[in-house]
């Protein structure tokens, strides 16, 4: 079975998560969908790095996620969301390394 970095499915789920919100119009959706691919990196990110890891990258998640909204008004909904993940996807590489789940 092919296995996926942490920071590929925190990524994830910050596009998955929109996405859902987006097209069922249900944010609430949208928001489970977040928090489950979060909470499976941040399993990953305590295991293969520690607490203080997985906490810091978790709360980048949270700020990513938040800072996606402002950044939307500049750049368009779809830009801020892929450029968002695409810093969480950067800082769990740096942090917790290429370690795959």
């Amino acid at each position: 079975m092919a296995r996926m970095s942490a920071g590929v499915v925190a990524a994830g789920g910050l596009v998955a998560g929109y996405g859902v919100a987006r097209w069922t119009k249900k944010r609430a959706l949208g928001g489970v969908t977040l928090a489950a691919a979060g909470a499976v990196a941040a399993r990953e990110w305590n295991e293969r790095a520690g607490a203080a890891a997985a906490v810091g990258l978790t709360s980048a998640c949270v700020a990513a996620f938040a800072g996606s909204h402002p950044l939307a008004k500049k750049l368009g909904a779809w830009p801020a969301v892929f450029t968002v993940a695409g810093g969480v996807a950067a800082a769990s590489w740096a942090i917790s390394g290429r370690r795959s789940i």
